[in-house]
């Protein structure tokens, strides 16, 4: 039978359970019949797994040395309009720079390893706290590249934030036992999920939209010398005085 405090599974008589209607945020299916729970409940009986899931959490991590874990992330900007590209990994003859640098801001900027902890306590959180219910980080990855500079000068900027406290997945393996019973193992799986996102612009030096916003500037103040005369001569409350000014009768 579904657990009482399921409301949507109790019941007082068969009629109350539907053959084939799920139980709404309960854990199977409804067989038709109303059977005693206990001394005082009686609830639909369901098809179902069973035991049901246990939701009973630990106190701390299962694997709190997790938070030494490190991610690698490569990643390749493409700017087609200036045929420009440009990897976030050092360019390095080093056969093991990738495998003892982390990223630092100041020290190491282009080493695309990250400690796990770090990325977590970049987003403002502890990783006990979030391990523990697991989590969503997103890391943001930002190319600002000026092109008429040396390509060395195009590094990307990260940063991190804490996008979800909880998160956690569910999956199951199946199997038939020697005597031909289905069983099931359902795992509820807790972690910190990274969300990568990536973003840029580039910028050139180039003669032509030099020119256009120049010659575009220029005719603006020709509009706007024009456009004042017209308020001074004809609406201003001193238009005699400003006509006197600028024009020269001759008789």
């Amino acid at each position: 039978p579904q657990s009482p405090s399921v409301l949507d599974a109790t019941c007082t008589e068969d009629a109350d359970c539907p053959v084939g209607n799920t139980v709404v945020h309960g854990n199977g299916i409804k067989t038709g019949k109303c059977v005693m729970f206990n001394a005082s409940h009686s609830t639909c009986e369901i098809y179902g797994w069973c035991p049901v899931e246990n939701s009973t959490l630990p106190r701390k991590p299962l694997l709190a040395e997790a938070e030494n874990f490190t991610l690698f992330i490569k990643n390749t900007v493409h700017f087609t309009k200036f045929n420009f590209s440009k990897c976030n990994t050092l360019q390095t003859n080093d056969p093991i720079y990738f495998k003892t640098c982390t990223y630092d801001p100041i020290f190491h900027p282009s080493c695309p390893v990250f400690r796990v902890r770090d990325m977590v306590e970049a987003a403002g959180e502890t990783f006990g706290d979030l391990a523990l219910l697991g989590g969503s980080i997103g890391v943001r990855i930002r190319w600002d590249c000026d092109l008429d500079c040396s390509a060395a000068q195009c590094l990307p900027q990260y940063s991190f934030s804490l996008q979800n406290r909880k998160y956690n997945f569910r999956t199951a393996s199946y199997y038939w036992d020697s005597q031909r019973q289905l069983y099931r193992n359902l795992l509820k799986l807790y972690g910190i999920r990274f969300d990568i996102s990536v973003h840029g612009q580039a910028g050139k030096f180039s003669i032509i939209p030099t020119a256009v916003s120049f010659g575009t500037g220029i005719a603006f103040f020709g509009a706007a010398t024009v456009i004042c005369d017209l308020v001074l001569l004809y609406l201003d409350t001193k238009a005699d005085l400003y006509w006197k000014e600028k024009f020269e009768e001759v008789r």
